[in-house]
């Protein structure tokens, strides 16, 4: 049976919460997914890992192929029985030529289904503070190419008739004829003082606004580079009072996530939701033991320990993992005491339906002995503690001067990631980016070491670097950074609190 689809799916405008759920699925599904310039690739994340990835986008006079190149590939991929999911800015049918590749499926014979997605002229608008309609200013709504060629001798739109007779006017793209549509719009009879917002990047944290009238915005937004769109109507008079987005916390600040790949994503969230903008950097890897002969062992005689004690979720996922690997499950634990380090790793054990025993008020290694003393005699306890291989040595030692045993091994690794393809350097120098935060002592080291230390001081001055704790924030500053953003509570909602704190109006 044959498996060849494709799925022409709208990703949105930019903001990758705006995908619909059918198009996430198809996202998902897909054996190939080939992908335009404005589809937000963060999307991609949601794929398999073993899709082909197939970009073709188009940027300006760029093109990576043209569009009867992009037909025939899709064609091409479709007959290798293979699942084909077009990802497309917007919508499909909204000046997104999905009709012409339809068109071209339906030619050979190919199955397909489109998947509508959230067109730019209702939530860009949307997110700079202006309905597209609304009972006080107009009830229609007109859609327009911005990219009709000025030198043409006859234009296919006709002025005379959009001019005075739909409210909202939305332009997709119209950014290098800007001047020829308000100069066609007043010609036919608009008002010269009727309001125009021009969106660049809308419905992401990059989004700028520029407003004026039909007669000022063209100066206004000389500035203003593709892709924009240009809403023209008595709406954008709502702004002042509806403008949700660009009024966040965050916004317009450019944050840097470190963390590993597999746990960036929790933090970069809680950043978006504040309005910001994020790199995702990963400067470390989670790999397992060089040998795994010492967990495997202490797994096996786990009733032996009378604490097992875990310093980071990633300890945590490591020596679960390890003892379903080992045909057990959590019965084994029946008696053992468990300690964890922070909130984090608290509710990471709690996945595994484990109580805690033990939580100190502090997230450091420090503030777990002494609380470790308030809840039990440590002298003659065995602690099993399955760790990071570079972890400090300052909590199995100190267990042990209390008189402990304790059996300290190696449960995963924290290894450089591979370099990103992103001049960050650049981007600082340049201003671009705001905020480097780092959530461990590793981060520290390795991006320092990726980026190159020669670099250290002139990051200085140029951005402000974040701590998750006192222990990084030392690692840091004892190579050269200094910190301006230090969390209270050493966890990753600490951490954004401190963000939100230091962008706060003073």
């Amino acid at each position: 049976m044959k498996r060849s689809m494709v799925y022409l799916v709208g990703a949105g405008p930019g903001d990758p919460g705006l995908i619909t759920v059918k198009g996430l699925e198809c996202i998902k599904k897909a054996d190939i997914i080939i992908y335009d310039y404005l589809v937000n690739v963060n999307l991609l994340k949601n794929a398999r890992p073993d899709v082909e990835f197939i970009y073709v986008g188009k940027q300006g006079g760029a093109h990576t192929l043209e569009q009867e190149e992009i037909n025939e590939l899709i064609v091409k991929k479709a007959l290798e029985d293979k699942i084909v999911t077009r990802l497309k800015g917007g919508d499909p049918y909204v000046f997104g030529r999905g009709g012409e590749e339809a068109l071209v499926l339906r030619e050979n014979r190919i199955p397909f289904e489109v998947v509508p997605g959230i067109t730019a002229a209702i939530a860009t608008p949307n997110y700079a503070g202006i309905p597209v309609t609304h009972r006080d200013c107009t009830s229609t709504f007109g859609l327009i190419t911005g990219h009709e060629d000025p030198t043409k001798d006859e234009s296919s739109i006709d002025w005379s008739k959009i001019s005075t007779g739909i409210g909202t006017l939305a332009f997709y793209m119209g950014i290098k004829n800007l001047p020829y549509i308000t100069e066609q719009l007043m010609k036919h009879g608009r008002s010269k003082d009727t309001p125009v917002a021009v969106i660049r990047w809308g419905t992401t944290s990059q989004q700028k606004t520029v407003v004026g009238t039909l007669c000022t915005i063209v100066q206004k937004a000389k500035d203003i580079k593709p892709p924009a769109i240009t809403i023209v109507g008595e709406v954008v008079k709502l702004r002042d009072q509806l403008n949700w987005f660009e009024t966040k916390p965050l916004f317009g600040k450019t944050i840097v996530v470190t963390r590993s790949r597999e746990q960036a994503s929790e933090f970069a969230d809680k950043l978006y939701e504040y309005g910001a903008h994020v790199i995702e950097f990963p400067t470390i890897e989670i790999a397992k033991p060089d040998s795994i002969q010492p967990l495997d062992e202490a797994i096996k005689n786990i009733q032996t320990f009378n604490w097992l004690v875990f310093t980071s979720i990633n300890g945590v996922d490591a020596f679960f993992q390890r003892l379903f690997e080992l045909g057990k499950d959590i019965r084994e634990l029946k008696g053992i005491k468990v300690c964890a380090i922070g909130p984090a790793t608290e509710e990471g054990i709690k996945k595994y339906y484990i109580k805690v025993d033990c939580r100190p008020p502090k997230f450091v290694a420090e503030s777990v002995v002494e609380e470790l003393k308030k809840v039990t005699a440590i002298k003659g306890e065995k602690f099993l503690l399955p760790r990071a291989d570079i972890a400090r040595s300052f909590l199995p030692e100190e267990l042990q001067k209390l008189g402990g045993k304790v059996t300290d091994l190696v449960a995963y690794k924290t290894v450089m990631a591979q370099p990103r393809d992103i001049n960050l350097v650049d981007k600082i120098k340049n201003g671009e980016i705001h905020i480097v935060t780092f959530t461990s002592s590793s981060t520290v080291r390795n991006f320092l070491q990726i980026v190159g230390e020669k670099n250290t001081s002139a990051f200085n001055g140029h951005v402000q670097f974040a701590s998750i704790g006192p222990i990084t924030t030392q690692t840091a500053e004892e190579m050269g950074l200094r910190v301006d953003i230090k969390a209270k509570e050493y966890t990753i909602p600490g951490l954004v609190d401190a963000i939100l704190e230091s962008a706060a109006p003073k």
